[in-house]
């Protein structure tokens, strides 16, 4: 009995181990198989969220938001304070007294001065308007860069979906390769098929394969896409949330080019932007146009100084009388005390009262003569604002011809998609009935495997040419201002 009980407790201990290891095994196991679920929306959104695109475009704004407040600060008078101290050797000149003494003295001197601009030719006012046409134009390509990277990322969604199709569609090839391998082997071994039929089958089990590896590959590059766009780890697990594609059976196809056009020109960020780069170079001509006129500031300032070389002097009477005259007609003498100066150490602070100083007055700048500084930056202004005006009707008519192949795009992908789905279903009605020949024998190994190579590649075409008028019809409502939405 003694020795039993330890063997139970035993048995116990280990029961527990044993159930607490399968709990770790079974916990790992499902963090490692976790994975973060994408949708459409999330992906956008996460891009919007973390791309370092949208963040240096938020910084410059950023940037330019400050600039906007300094430009308005710039209204208000300045304040400077100018504290001096300094040990003057041999001979110099008193800062206190303004006389030259030959020894070593211990100054100290400080002023306050304040300005404020009057009047250049609205300069102040000039580069408040161009800050905030600044300010606006990044946050027109801040909007620019999230509808760009928004497009992109529809893109790359799309693409994953379509290489998920085609990994699906080459696993089912490999699936129908394997069985036409495994009858043409059955068939040679009782006689029925030559040794060319079994390489043949051989052959189109190695180009499936070969398919499935492309395809593979083709769908790891576009998931990486997307991870990059999203800023994330490219170690990171992701599950792809498909949509029903096949409920979208009301793609409009049908457009016309300049009703598109002159809707997206209110929408289109880069037209916007291009809008408001031109009014911030009109702006800065009114700018640069400032540095012909005279600047008018008022200004003004306190100070004062202390010099330990100088003295406070005092005047003490003697006792004594000077003549310093006669009374005329009487000879009466004229006297006055006398005194003698005393000269005692000039107690600091009421040096710095003593000498306390104010100032008030305008300054007037005159520009004569300046190198022609001040024109040739009038000339590059109006030079950058023709640039913009050029720039701006690019972006319109850069705007037009890519709407106008957007539309073409989109016909073109309905007509090829139509044309797809009539050719997949022809060459798999095809391949039906060789199937059935050539399990009896009527076809040849050769016609066999034509066939099913007609229907995996029209089976392919049809794929992509679905996902391709689905994306053809999205950059359509992109260019409108819709909602992109699967």
């Amino acid at each position: 009995m003694k020795t039993g009980i330890p063997n139970i407790l035993q048995a116990k201990n280990a029961t527990r181990l044993l159930f607490v290891c399968l709990l770790l095994i079974a916990a790992t196991a499902f963090k490692s198989n976790a994975q973060t679920v994408i949708t459409l929306q999330k992906a956008v959104q996460l891009t919007l969220d973390n791309n370092l695109q949208i963040k240096q475009a938020q910084f410059n704004e950023a940037i330019d938001g400050e600039n906007l407040k300094q430009a308005k600060y710039n209204r208000l008078p300045n304040l400077t304070g100018n504290p001096q101290a300094s040990y003057n050797f041999g001979r110099s000149v008193d800062p206190s007294t303004n006389q030259f003494v030959n020894q070593t003295i211990f100054g100290l001197s400080g002023s306050i001065t304040s300005q404020v601009l009057l009047f250049q030719g609205g300069l102040l006012r000039n580069q408040i308007l161009e800050s905030k046409l600044t300010l606006d134009v990044d946050k027109s390509n801040i909007a620019k860069v999230k509808n760009d990277l928004t497009l992109s990322v529809i893109t790359g969604f799309l693409q994953v979906l379509s290489n998920q199709d085609l990994v699906k569609a080459s696993q089912q090839q490999i699936d129908i390769a394997n069985i036409t391998l495994d009858r043409a082997q059955k068939n040679f071994d009782v006689g029925n098929s030559t040794l060319a039929d079994l390489s043949q089958a051989k052959a189109t089990l190695s180009t499936a394969q070969l398919n499935l590896v492309t395809a593979q590959n083709q769908l790891d590059i576009s998931i990486l896409t997307l991870k990059q766009f999203m800023e994330m780890d490219p170690a990171t697990e992701i599950t792809i949330e498909r949509p029903d594609i096949s409920k979208l059976t009301d793609v409009r196809t049908q457009y016309d080019a300049l009703t598109v056009f002159n809707s997206a020109l209110s929408v289109n960020p880069d037209v916007h932007l291009a809008e408001l780069q031109k009014e911030a170079a009109q702006q800065n001509i009114a700018v640069a146009k400032s540095n012909y006129y005279p600047s008018l500031a008022l200004f003004g300032s306190i100070g004062s100084n202390y010099s330990n070389d100088r003295k406070l002097v005092t005047a003490v009477p003697t006792g004594l009388f000077d003549n310093i005259g006669t009374v005329s007609g009487t000879n009466t003498p004229v006297v006055t005390p006398d005194f003698r100066e005393v000269f005692n150490p000039y107690p600091f602070a009421q040096q710095f009262s003593d000498n306390f100083n104010q100032a008030i007055g305008l300054s007037l700048q005159i520009p004569i003569f300046g190198r022609f500084s001040a024109r040739t930056n009038v000339r590059k202004a109006k030079i950058n604002y023709q640039l913009a005006q050029v720039t701006e009707q690019l972006a319109k008519n850069t705007l037009s011809k890519t709407i106008a192949q957007a539309v073409l795009d989109l016909r073109a992908a309905d007509k090829k998609y139509a044309s797809s789905i009539q050719t997949f279903q022809s060459n798999k009605d095809a391949y039906n009935v060789t199937q059935q020949r050539y399990a009896v024998g009527l076809v040849n190994s050769l016609d066999y495997n034509t066939s099913l190579i007609n229907m995996n590649k029209s089976e392919f075409d049809m794929i992509e040419a679905r996902y391709e008028l689905i994306f053809r019809s999205k950059v359509i409502d992109y260019y409108l201002g819709n909602p992109i939405t699967l």
